[in-house]
């Protein structure tokens, strides 16, 4: 059921200005990672949430980013645009630095520039690609670039600033998985985030959000625009309820705030947590915490699934198939069946291994046992 936050003023539509109060990796020297844990401060917001919970932030793009386009573009930047939808009129370097995306360019765009390219070998290549036949080929040449890329392709091409504006995406929010508890944190928030920084079509990119978290906004200043998106995914109200929790990765983000609440609320049901990333030296997020959780009886079991500490990789549905007896039986005294993160390919092995254990262990029809865990909600997913 969706969870309504009615006491705050502010929501997606009116963001509340917020401080980032603290930055740490959690990833320690030789790792190929970099995953902060940050806390942000709402005070003064009255907005509430609960385990299970995003945080909802917007991201401005980086100006280096900005004026590299500007530059490609052939733009000085103060040019008027009004911009879609809002109708507002900015200058064109105000919208592309804090409304706009640069990335994800579309065929509509290309079409723009081929009715206005004037060299020939641009005029050939857009039309090739434009063509029926290249449908996959186009694919693959958007999902390498961003904008700068497909000016810096077609220099003969031009259109007008406006043309530009009409064609780029919004600047959308970005939500992260809320990794406090709201019984032991009501006025921060915790985020464990993965900073993106890649390199394709030659050239470096970063997550627009991820970089902005890590390398541009101001620590101890109300300039972090954010709010509470209300989640599916939580914990349920019987305290006396078992959890089984994977997270690998930033996944393990709900389920610090899981066992956190828990902990205040002094719950009795039994915590079981599966957790895997690439090597267990340095990419063990939150190892103090767990291992005092382990200390204290709060955390009652744990599974780890280093990929890169052997030859072989091993994720945590390999770790599961393992302890499949003992998944079963808890299974089966109504523990909750919790997954966190990756959605491509985690996920699903995740979810198929869940289904090959109910079979084999629990001599099960596996896909009306889990259609029913599911509208028990004892299984829920947070995945992107």
């Amino acid at each position: 059921m969706i969870k309504e936050n009615p006491q705050s003023i502010y929501d997606k539509h009116n963001p509340f200005l917020a401080k980032l109060t603290q930055r740490r990796l959690l990833n320690k020297e030789g790792s190929q990672k970099e995953t902060l844990h940050l806390a942000v401060d709402i005070s003064g917001s009255t907005m509430t949430y609960t385990c299970g919970d995003s945080l909802g932030i917007y991201p401005t793009n980086a100006p280096q980013a900005v004026t590299d386009l500007l530059q490609a573009f052939k733009a000085m930047g103060d040019e008027s645009v009004t911009l879609p939808r809002t109708g507002t009129v900015i200058t064109l370097k105000e919208a592309l630095e804090r409304h706009l995306s640069l990335a994800n360019p579309s065929k509509a765009f290309l079409t723009e520039l081929a009715s206005t390219a004037t060299d020939p070998a641009e005029q050939a290549q857009l039309r090739h690609l434009l063509s029926p036949e290249a449908k996959e080929e186009l694919k693959a040449f958007l999902n390498e670039r961003e904008y700068i890329d497909i000016f810096e392709a077609f220099p003969s091409a031009t259109v007008t600033p406006q043309v530009l504006v009409d064609n780029l995406k919004k600047l959308i929010p970005r939500l992260y998985s809320i990794a406090s508890a709201p019984l032991r944190y009501p006025n921060e928030i915790h985020l464990t985030v993965a900073v993106v920084r890649y390199t394709t079509h030659n050239r470096p990119r970063i997550g627009v959000c991820s970089t902005y978290l890590a390398d541009r906004c101001l620590l101890d200043a109300a300039v972090l625009p954010v709010y509470i998106a209300p989640s599916h995914f939580g914990l349920p109200t019987d305290t006396t309820k078992d959890l089984i929790m994977v997270g690998p990765g930033t996944g393990i983000a709900p389920f610090r705030a899981f066992l956190q609440q828990r902990a205040a609320l002094k719950a009795t049901g039994r915590h079981w947590l599966f957790f895997g990333d690439q090597r267990s030296n340095v990419d063990y997020l939150y190892e103090e915490e767990w291992k005092a959780y382990e200390k204290a009886s709060l955390l009652h079991r744990i599974d780890l699934a280093f990929s890169r500490d052997q030859q072989h990789k091993i994720y945590v549905q390999h770790r599961m198939i393992e302890r499949g007896a003992d998944i079963w039986a808890w299974l089966k005294n109504g523990a909750y069946f919790y997954v966190c993160g990756d959605a491509k390919k985690m996920a699903p092995d995740v979810d198929q291994v869940l289904h090959e254990i109910v079979e084999q262990h629990g001599k099960q029809d596996p896909k009306a046992y889990i259609r029913q865990m599911k509208k028990e909600k004892r299984y829920q997913r947070d995945v992107y």
